[in-house]
Parts: structure tokens; sequence; C-alpha cells
């Protein structure tokens, strides 16, 4: 999830956990928490390309971390608050720490819980950034903030933040089943034969939801919003997996497809060949849009194969943004 979600959820579970006996410093040292397992994404920056994209969400997302790291990092602060003791402040940053990778499981990237195993966990279920999961949370932790610590009302607050975001995060795994029901049904009605499908939410929301679907030679794309009164369309975009022939025995674009769980499709332009992940959709809703916004040019320079992320121009938000409103209100 975005950066102020992690905080927020940080800073909520830190006073949970450590509230009632020393006051706001547990939402400081929540909302630290919740930020730690991210810096995984500096740290990928001393890499190339592959490395980096492998990094994050690894090691600093996992149970191991969040036990070792939870109890080093309650340690250090106990060296220097003495309100609360070393088993406490282990306590805090270990639930800061577990539920920012249980929250990011839940989106569309893939979160290694189990580090060191190559497991990475995606429900998606969640964009990474959902106003309604974050700002009805971020007011409650507010009203929370500016009781006194003992205050019944400072419980309230913070717990009835846990439960709207929580019972939020329930809705979209009923949504997402509501919509991969629809999505299938449009797929036999229009017999459609498809090996695989996932389902995930488009950005920003909760009501429109995207496809993708894996057929012999190509991929689906389709839209459903909860306001749709016409039938699915889907949108073809071909595999062009023989495009990469070239490449296919190189480790890193070998390590890179493993990333996308086999999800991608490929193109060429102007001599450069292009690798689409998939997972992550394009960057409009618009029917037949060709740009994705997780895309890789693979070439090679002094006999050496290079892989590049293709930079996101700022315009492609905005025209985004209005796309998702047009087709959010329904086809």
């Amino acid at each position: 999830m975005d950066s102020l979600t992690q905080i927020v959820l940080g800073a909520a579970v830190g006073e949970a956990v450590l509230g009632k006996k020393v006051g706001n410093k547990a939402m400081l040292y929540g909302a630290i928490a919740g930020t730690i397992p991210d810096l995984d994404v500096y740290i990928g920056k001393l890499f190339d390309t592959v490395t980096a994209l492998e990094i994050h969400r690894g090691f600093t997302h996992s149970v191991l971390f969040s036990i070792v790291f939870g109890w080093i990092f309650g340690w250090l602060i106990s060296l220097y608050e003495k309100n609360a003791f070393t088993k406490e402040w282990s306590k805090l940053m270990f639930w800061g720490f577990i539920t920012h990778s249980l929250l990011d499981a839940h989106t569309t990237w893939g979160t290694q819980l189990f580090w060191p195993f190559d497991v990475r966990l995606a429900f998606k279920n969640i964009f990474v950034i959902d106003p309604l999961y974050t700002l009805p949370f971020l007011v409650f932790l507010l009203l929370a903030m500016f009781q006194p610590k003992a205050s019944k009302k400072r419980r309230k607050y913070n717990n009835l933040g846990l439960i709207i975001s929580s019972s939020y995060m329930l809705l979209t795994i009923i949504f997402k089943g509501i919509a991969y029901s629809r999505f299938t049904q449009a797929l036999n009605e229009q017999n459609i034969s498809y090996s695989e499908i996932e389902t995930k939410p488009t950005p920003l929301n909760s009501v429109l939801w995207a496809a993708n679907i894996e057929t012999e030679d190509s991929y689906l794309i389709g839209y459903y919003s909860f306001f749709d009164t016409k039938p699915i369309e889907f949108y073809l975009y071909p595999k062009n997996h023989h495009l990469l022939e070239k490449y296919k025995e190189e480790p890193s674009v070998k390590r890179l497809i493993n990333l996308t769980n086999n999800w991608y499709t490929i193109s060429k332009k102007n001599d450069a060949i292009y690798l689409n992940d998939l997972r992550f959709g394009l960057l409009s809703v618009a029917p037949n849009y060709q740009q994705f916004a997780f895309s890789f040019k693979i070439f090679e320079n002094n006999h050496k194969i290079i892989i590049e992320e293709v930079p996101r121009d700022k315009k492609h938000a905005k025209q985004l943004l209005k796309d998702l409103w047009t087709r959010i209100r329904g086809n």
C-alpha cells in the first residue's frame, strides 16, 4: 500500500498495543514501524532493475524480519524510552511490521511473507492506493490522537478506525468474488475458451474491476463496473512470446518473467524489445489502450543484456483519472 496508508495503519496498531501506557508515542513509533519495511525500495536502487524488483516486498516484509527486527528495534527504543519495557516496545514494533506486510499481501505486487521461500502472496482485492480504506482510518486516528492517553474515547476512536478499515477490506474480498463471477459468466456466454483468469481492482477504487484472461496465443483484458448495464467487452493483446526468442535463455530475463508469474506480453518498437507486465494493467481503462503500467525494455549493450523499466509519463496519470471516472459510472 501507499506510504500514508502504512503510516496510518502502523500508528493505529501502535496505539492499540501500547497507547494506554505511553500515549502518542505509541502512535509515533507505530508509524515508524509502518514505514520501515518499505525502505527496501531504497536498497533496491543500489542494484539492477530486476534485482531491485526481487528485493521489493522480500525480506523486510517477512515474518522472520518482523520477529527478529521487532525485538532489535524494541530493544533500541527501550534504551531511551523508559516508560515501557523492552518486551512491550518489541511487541509494538512486531505488530507494526507484520500488519504492514499483511496489508501489502492484499494488493497485486506480491509479498514474500514467508521469505526465504519464494512464495509471493498477492490476493489482489485492493489497489495500492484506495481513499475509501485510508481516509476514514486517518480521521479516527486523528480524533484519538487528541484525547488523553487514559481516555475511553481514545480507545473507541482508534478501535473504530481499525474496525471500519478491516470491514472495508472484507468488502473488497466480497466485491472481488462478485466481479470474478461476472467475468466468468461473460466468458461462458461469449463462448470464449481460456486457461486462466485473474481479477483485480482498478486504481483508487473497488467499484471497477479488471480481468486478465489467458488464451492459447493471447491475453484478453476486460473491465466490469458494478454500475454496468451492458455486456462485458474483452480486448485482445497477443502474447508475442516468440519475439523474445533471442533473450529467452538469459538469466535476468528468466528472473523477470518469473516475477510476472508468466503474465506478460512482448512488443517490438523501433527494433527494441519490450516485456509488458500484465499484472498491473494498463495506464488507461479506455478500449484497446496499449501502454502498460509496467513495461521493461530489453536490449544488448557491449555484449551484455540490459533491462530497463520504461518511465511513466505524468500525463498518463491525468488521462487515467479521467478515463476511470468515465468507466466507473458504467458502460
